[in-house]
């Protein structure tokens, strides 16, 4: 696996760009099955449970992640969250084995009314075989998220990263 998360190209993005050892239909799979995403899905210290999946313009999914470390638990009882939290999206666009974009809710934060960011994931195989991913996120509503966001995207796709080996 080549690493090499970068700034976005606007202001109003983060960028994860890896390089998988797995072929585009395998990488494909995991983020569009629900037995695919409860293996990787949600940032270190999280389960998730995918409690609706419906991969098609129009459709939309909703994974419950919860966090199973005392720590993080605690953390987030401290920031006046809840162990558990539901990632929801609606698809936007569907080109299989190539790119998916969905909006995504962000309604559990604290004190901040509910806004969505959008998600662009980009797929392309290598000559080696593998497939280059490129998750491109919105940018959350200050830096300390936005920095969190950046920091879970990373770790769910270290554990996605190290599922295909």
């Amino acid at each position: 696996m080549t690493i090499s998360d970068k700034k976005a190209v606007s202001p109003n993005q983060f960028v994860i760009d890896r390089t998988l050892k797995a072929p585009v239909e395998k990488v494909w799979k995991m983020w569009t099955t629900k037995e695919g995403l409860e293996k990787w899905w949600g940032p270190e210290g999280f389960s998730s449970k995918v409690s609706h999946l419906d991969v098609r313009v129009g459709g939309r999914f909703e994974i419950v992640m919860t966090a199973v470390l005392p720590e993080i638990i605690a953390h987030l009882k401290s920031a006046g969250m809840g162990d558990s939290s539901i990632a929801k999206g609606d698809y936007t666009l569907i080109e299989p084995n190539r790119r998916l974009i969905y909006t995504n809710a962000v309604d559990f934060v604290p004190g901040v009314p509910p806004y969505t960011c959008t998600t662009l994931i980009d797929m392309s195989a290598t000559p080696s075989g593998g497939t280059r991913l490129i998750v491109s996120n919105d940018v959350m509503h200050d830096e300390q998220w936005t920095t969190m966001a950046t920091m879970g995207w990373t770790q769910q796709i270290d554990k996605l990263a190290k599922l295909l080996g």
